[in-house]
């Protein structure tokens, strides 16, 4: 029983979400949680760059900076990573939603800011030592919600 809670656990969507949004939204989250974080920038931007609404495009583009201040650590740039990191701080804000695309955002922002704060410490990041992280797991909510 415990082995079957915990596959529930693990699985970032349902079949219901596959259906309703965008292939490019869930390879996204697919490479995201496998720790591909350029290749799931690469997925969401190819969404992002297509006609969708100005939420969505907002979101998208949160998303793919929050990916990308993980690439960012990847390679050993702090500096960069950081400014991805509040960049998409203030997307998320400005989209003014606890929840988009079956999204939980304020979950995945406090995530976000247990894995990335450390870089908001200092001036300037570059001085730190590399920090271990763990970063978000996606996991949508089971409702699925209507996007623009």
């Amino acid at each position: 029983m415990a082995e079957l809670f915990k596959a529930e656990i693990d699985v970032a969507y349902t079949d219901a979400h596959i259906a309703a949004y965008p292939i490019e939204y869930i390879a996204g989250i697919d490479l995201y949680n496998a720790g591909e974080f350029h290749a799931a920038h690469d997925a969401w931007e190819e969404r992002w760059m297509g006609e969708v609404g100005p939420s969505a495009k907002l979101f998208l583009q949160a998303m793919i900076q929050s990916a990308v201040a993980f690439h960012h650590l990847d390679i050993g740039r702090p500096g960069a990573a950081r400014q991805m990191y509040l960049r998409a701080k203030e997307k998320f804000a400005r989209l003014g939603c606890p929840v988009f695309m079956s999204l939980d955002l304020e979950d995945y922002q406090l995530q976000l800011d247990a894995s990335l704060s450390w870089l908001l410490s200092v001036p300037d990041p570059r001085t730190l030592p590399m920090t271990q992280y763990k970063a978000p797991k996606i996991r949508l909510l089971p409702a699925v919600n209507e996007f623009d």
